[in-house]
Parts: structure tokens; sequence; C-alpha cells
């Protein structure tokens, strides 16, 4: 049983393992009919032609050539294999050689190696100071057509009569520079012979502008803003606007924010993407504005004298415009009141607004009191546990009346004229940073 295992196993190791001596790794050799005839002139003159090529090529000073019945040796060091391997296909190129045994190995010597590498930092450095005066004519051409570029563009004209106002004509100017230094840059490499790195230089500029325009994605949106709102002007310095909630006199448009002044004297800075995109109020877009207020009438109360008086005193006012006619009316009724609304209109640029609605409120209430038409006052119902209910007091007892003012007090705007004084005075002081022009159209 033994002695079957054994020749087994020699059966299979005959079958699958390659001959004795059969190489591993095949180099192509050349093909074609072997001549019978060995001739030593032809051996000879292959290995001279073999010998003129590599004498011919850098890096094979170090190969030996032998050739025996057609069969080149090649024997040697080289820089590197790659340089090695190369032998064998150009050996195999030359007529007659029927094999080749190629035993180049690569170079361990330090300074061979590195011979190579200074020849070719000398090669480069002759060729950069060859290129020097090439390169100094390129940016000279670049500068000049920079420098026309920065002189048209600090030019007032026509870039102020285009824009609408000095904010578009800096975004001008600026492109205008721009466009000449992308000009500049094409004249420049063009004069290089190489204007394919333009493509490159762009394409890297985009790719950085645009994660550059994620990044900073706000302050974008917020310089369009300003943009746009410098264009359509959607208010005038010192109108009274209302934004986001915010009320106030406007001061400034400026790149980066709206300025308004409050009526306390604060000054509220608000983004212009937030206002570019907000419901924005303009108060004082007319000169005329109408005021309203609510009154409480009591119950028992004639509503429709009550309504004749407050309307006949609102007509009577001398702030009060009669066209359009102020006007009255039952807006609704309460537990114990019944409500009455009153409009009015002014023209605001000459009359305070808060101070004529003031003094319309004070004048109809001292109307309606001389006129003995009652206000609601509380109402209260006592229950008591006693056996029976114990009596109810749900009556209005009406104030005696009061004399009463027989003209109105002062109403002009004196205090919208201190603030827009202060307005004028801020502006003043800082009139290049603001965006707002009082000639331009209305949107």
């Amino acid at each position: 049983m033994r002695l079957f295992l054994t020749l087994a196993l020699c059966l299979c190791l005959c079958i699958f393992l390659p001959p004795a001596g059969t190489a591993q790794e095949t180099i192509e050799q050349p093909t074609g009919t072997i001549t019978v005839e060995d001739s030593t002139a032809q051996d000879a003159a292959i290995a001279s032609r073999i010998r003129g090529i590599l004498n011919e090529l850098e890096g094979y000073r170090d190969v030996t050539v032998t050739v025996s019945n057609g069969i080149v040796t090649l024997r040697g060091t080289t820089l590197d294999a790659v340089a090695a391997d190369r032998l064998t296909d150009l050996a195999g190129r030359v007529e007659g050689v029927v094999a080749i045994e190629n035993n180049v190995l690569e170079t361990t010597d330090v300074v061979e190696r590195l011979n190579p590498a200074v020849e070719r930092f000398q090669a480069r450095f002759s060729q950069l100071v060859a290129f020097i005066p090439l390169a100094l004519i390129a940016l000279l051409a670049f500068l000049i057509v920079l420098v026309a570029g920065i002189v048209i563009a600090r030019m007032r004209q026509p870039w102020d009569r285009l824009a609408p106002n000095k904010f578009i004509a800096n975004i001008y100017r600026q492109l205008v520079r721009l466009a000449f230094m992308i000009g500049g840059l094409v004249v420049a490499l063009d004069i290089l012979n190489a204007t394919a790195l333009l493509s490159t230089i762009l394409g890297a500029a985009g790719i950085v502008g645009l994660a550059i325009g994620f990044a900073v994605r706000d302050t974008v949106e917020n310089f369009i803003a300003s943009i746009m709102l410098s264009i359509r002007q959607p208010f005038r310095p010192n109108d009274t606007v209302e934004i986001e909630g915010d009320i106030g006199k406007v001061i400034r448009l400026t790149s980066r924010a709206t300025i308004l002044l409050s009526f306390d004297g604060n000054h509220i800075h608000i983004p212009n993407a937030t206002v570019f995109k907000s419901r924005i109020v303009n108060y004082t877009r007319n000169d005329e504005r109408r005021f309203l207020f609510d009154l409480g009438i009591a119950p028992d109360e004639d509503f429709a004298t009550a309504r004749d008086i407050a309307q006949k005193t609102i007509e009577n006012l001398p702030f009060v415009l009669p066209e359009p006619a102020p006007n009255c009316w039952v807006e609704g009724i309460g537990d114990s009141t019944v409500t009455l609304r009153v409009t009015g209109w002014i023209a605001q640029h000459e009359t305070s607004f808060v101070a004529a609605r003031g003094e319309a409120i004070r004048m109809v209430m001292a109307a309606l009191t001389a006129n003995d038409i009652a206000m609601p006052e509380p109402t209260y119902r006592l229950i008591s546990d006693l056996g029976d209910a114990a009596p109810t007091s749900d009556t209005t007892k009406k104030a005696p009346a009061k004399p009463v003012a027989a003209e109105p007090t002062e109403v002009s705007a004196t205090a919208d004229k201190e603030l827009s004084k202060i307005i004028d005075d801020e502006r003043s002081a800082q009139a290049e940073s603001d965006l707002l022009d009082r000639d331009a159209e209305r949107e």
C-alpha cells in the first residue's frame, strides 16, 4: 500500500510540475526562420550594429554586447530597470538575431544615479534663464492692459451717467477692472504660448468661487439685495416706514443695511436681505394720511345722535382735510358698550399724525360729554345667598358734564421736523455711504 501511494505521488509531480530548467518568466524573443549556415561575419555585424545604436543612446555606456550563432548576450548596468528591459526590444529588431539573453542590471552606484538629476536641473535652469526675457515682455503686456482698465474705471463718465447711483457705478467700475485684468492675462499667456493654461485657471477660479459662495451665502445674498434696493429705491430719506414690525424714519441705505431712526431717537439697522424680502409700509409716500380711533358709548344712548356729533366735530377740526371726507360709524357691540369708530384725514407733511389723532380724540370726547352722551361705566351684578335675590344694579350712571375746551390745540409737525433735522445732519456727515437718491424714480 505504501508503494502504491509513493508511485501515485510521483506521477502527480510529473504531471503538474514543469520540467526542470523551464524559465518562470518568459522574455519575448525574435521570431522567424533560423538559417542553417553559421556566419561569424554576420555575428560581428550584429554586435557592431547594436553597439553603434547603444553609443547613440543615453544611459547604455556600461552595457556590453556579444553575439554567437545569432544569440545576443547583453551584460552591464543601466540607471533603471525600464532602460534595461528596453534593450530586449531594441536588440530583437536587428536583422539576424536568433535569441537574446538580457543580463543587464539596474546600477546601485549613487554617483551615476545622481548625475542625470543634476544634468536635468542644469538644463531647466538654462531654459529658465532663456525664458526670462519673454516672461518680462508678457508681464509688461499684462500691466499695460491692467493699467488701461484701471484708468478707464476711474473715469467719472460714463459710469456715473449710466448707473442710477454711486453704488451701482462702483460695481460697473469693478467689472471693468476685472474684464481688463482677464484680458491682460489672456494677452500674457498668448505671448508665452500657454493659452491652454487659461482654461485651467478659470476652472479652478470657478470652483473656488463656488465654494466661497456657499461659505458666505448670507453675505452674497445681502450684497445682491443691496443692488436691487439701490435700483428700486422703495423709499426716500426721511420717509416713515415700517419693516418687519420696526417703524421709523429712513436715515440711509448702505451696502449692508437699511438704517432707521425710531421716534424714540434709536437707530435701527435692518439687513438689506431682510428689507428686500419683507413687506414695506411707507407712511410718507402720500401726503394725505388717515387716522382712526374707537370710542365706547353706553348701550342705552342714541347711537345716531352720538355718531352725528362725532362726525360733525371731526369735520370742524381745522387740521382735518375736507377731501377725503371724515367718517364715523358703529363698529361693534360689547357686553356693556357700543364701539363708535371715527376716521379723518390730515396733510401729514404739515400736521403731526400722533398729535392730530390725540387732539381729535379729545375734542370728540368733549363734544359727546357736552351733549350728555355717556361713556360706558363698569356694571356689577350682586347675588345674595338670602332667600330672595338681592336687588341688582345694572344701570349706568351718567357723569356730570364738565367744561369743554372751545378750540383745538396746536398739532403742527414740530416733532417730526426735529427728527428730520437729526436725519439731515447724519446724512451730511456720511453722505458717501448712502445709496438713496432723492431725485431717483420711485418703483
